[in-house]
């Protein structure tokens, strides 16, 4: 069987782009790394992929704000590949920056085919700080490509622009009832939380992650990358049932496309 073929797309700042493709392959997937400048010129090659992912970073500095740039040029040069690609049936990940990225560019939370869905964006902290530490999360949809291995995650995230907001309490409601709310904070009891630290940010309903109607357009704040194997952990020592979360995240991307 042929592997599975992803694209990881760069561009000034990006800076987890080695990190991202090295969790593809140990998913069995085959990955190539690929500036933003050449699928510009050349968009036909998305055709030869089956997953496109946007990973972290600073894109061009987080200059405006954090992944407008990147998202615009997503609208304006390519707006028609990426429609096609899903269309076809592709599958898109978006990891912290690149996740914001997905929300600028309007891939997320996308269209529902019977809802109007809200606008969504991703802002500074409420705490106002650059947050760097791990995370509890609940996998809150069925039909995500993405999270069909597990309900229950432990990841890293590293950011300063993380909250993820909407117009009012009853979008958040609405994003919840239909599934586009893909991932929740939770404390160490495993309930959702909008208390600080185990929601970082303070994102609206705890939402830590979306996908859209479809389930194959995924973006998430914390960094799956980052947890491939058990030594990435900070208890991997002690805790003898540990498994690597992150890595599930890319093997049931993997595996849903075979």
């Amino acid at each position: 069987m042929a592997k599975v073929r992803v694209l990881i797309l760069r561009a000034a700042g990006i800076n987890c782009e080695v990190e991202t493709a090295h969790a593809w392959e140990l998913a069995g997937a085959s990955p190539e790394i690929v500036h933003l400048q050449e699928l510009r010129t050349h968009s036909w090659r998305l055709r030869d992929y089956q997953i496109l992912t946007i990973p972290g970073g600073f894109s061009y500095g987080d200059d405006i704000a954090a992944g407008k740039i990147f998202a615009n040029q997503l609208q304006v040069f390519l707006a028609d590949a990426l429609q096609e690609f899903r269309q076809l049936g592709g599958l898109i990940l978006g990891i912290c920056n690149g996740f914001q990225v997905l929300c600028k560019a309007g891939l997320l939370p996308g269209q529902h085919p019977k809802q109007n869905l809200p606008a969504v964006t991703i802002t500074d902290n409420l705490c106002r700080k650059y947050e760097d530490r791990w995370v509890r999360l609940h996998a809150i949809t069925t039909f995500c490509a993405f999270l069909k291995r597990r309900e229950q995650y432990e990841l890293p995230l590293a950011h300063g622009e993380g909250r993820i907001v909407t117009g009012s309490p009853a979008d958040v409601l609405l994003l919840h009832k239909l599934g586009i709310a893909a991932l929740q904070y939770v404390d160490e009891h495993g309930s959702a939380t909008q208390a600080y630290p185990a929601n970082p940010n303070g994102s609206m309903g705890g939402i830590a992650g979306l996908c859209d109607a479809s389930g194959r357009v995924f973006g998430l704040m914390p960094h799956p990358e980052r947890f491939i194997d058990v030594s990435n952990h900070p208890e991997w020592t002690s805790r003898t049932s540990l498994e690597p979360h992150g890595l599930d995240i890319f093997r049931s991307a993997v595996e849903s496309l075979q």
